[in-house]
């Protein structure tokens, strides 16, 4: 069995889908309330492979909210992800995915020193970030949506925003060695992670965004836009390709332009309807068949019993787990969202 922990966006979006899943003691309550939920299982879900193969997963809703990190709060936000992971193993589940910030909460306050939650020593090898699918479905986004617009990869321009992260380096990686971009341009706020990137992939130039966008025929968005800047999009080449691999996703409105092209980066669809509710609340245009590739990764784990933290820790992303996964992914039936 796979499981997938997930969050909602935002306070009033948890408040509405906690009516429609049919929670109304959690729809009119403050965040102080969603402080202190415990997760829950909300969703049950069946998966039929190309293959014929059916794998069967459960949604654990951690009940963490974005307004926690801003709010301060942050050991109620550390806490909810750490009781949803204690959840997802309390209840046998093979293999789990962090989606979301999730992960990100996991990585950055560095959660995999804190094993026991109550009673309950975590399991890590139970649990997966899902970046290496996530890497591989945005190269191959990069790869298949870039032609339709006219951009020859061979002769573009690649910026990668937010080049250091896990997500970024591997697309770096992929990008530079596999696909054979002729400018790979890293932006990230840190610098010695940059050079240190820089050096180990052997080609790419470091520079700013707002230095590093008027370059660029393909961006690729896997890092939050920083607050207070301002793009001037008569600046950007035409036509430019944008791959919001972030989330929530929100690139379109900011760069609602003629000649740019934004796509729902991370995003794969199945070629079969998923027997599942919890899409049809978080945007998707197809909630049958669409979700994140980071979900995915958990139940192509499944299907191939490969039991295992597939997707852990900073940097640890390699072409060839990325191949494996990539191989994988098109084996049941996934493949990348390709409409803007």
């Amino acid at each position: 069995m796979f499981g997938l922990i997930g969050h909602l966006t935002n306070l009033e979006h948890a408040q509405s889908v906690a009516q429609a899943l049919g929670y109304p003691e959690y729809a009119d309550q403050g965040l102080d309330f969603w402080c202190s939920a415990p997760p829950q299982i909300v969703d049950n879900i069946k998966v039929t492979s190309a293959t014929g193969q059916v794998i069967e997963g459960r949604y654990v809703e951690s009940c963490f909210l974005p307004e926690m990190l801003a709010s301060r709060r942050i050991k109620a936000a550390t806490r909810k992800i750490l009781n949803a992971m204690a959840h997802a193993q309390k209840h046998g589940i093979n293999i789990t995915a962090l989606g979301g910030f999730s992960s990100i909460i996991f990585e950055n306050f560095k959660l995999d020193q804190i094993k026991r939650v109550r009673n309950l020593e975590l399991d890590f090898s139970r649990f997966t970030t899902g970046n290496t699918h996530t890497a591989y479905v945005i190269c191959r986004q990069v790869e298949q949506a870039a032609p339709n617009y006219g951009i020859d990869l061979s002769q573009a321009t690649v910026a990668v925003c937010g080049a250091t992260g896990d997500i970024g380096s591997a697309v770096c990686r992929w990008l530079g060695h596999h696909t054979g971009v002729k400018e790979l341009l890293l932006v990230a706020r840190n610098r010695e992670r940059l050079d240190n990137l820089q050096t180990e992939i052997g080609m790419g130039k470091v520079m700013g965004l707002e230095d590093a966008l008027p370059m660029a025929d393909v961006v690729v968005w896997v890092a939050s836009m920083p607050k207070g800047i301002n793009i001037d999009q008569n600046t950007l080449k035409q036509p430019c390709l944008m791959v919001d691999g972030g989330y929530p996703k929100n690139l379109d409105s900011k760069f609602a332009y003629p000649g740019i092209h934004v796509l729902k980066g991370g995003i794969v669809e199945h070629s079969l309807d998923i027997d599942w509710r919890i899409m049809n609340i978080v945007a998707m245009d197809v909630p049958a068949r669409q979700l994140f590739a980071c979900f995915a990764e958990s139940m192509l784990l499944e299907f191939e019993k490969w039991h295992t933290n597939f997707s852990w820790g900073r940097n640890q992303i390699t072409l060839e787990k990325m191949e494996q996964i990539g191989a994988a992914s098109v084996k049941h039936g996934f493949r990348p969202l390709l409409t803007t």
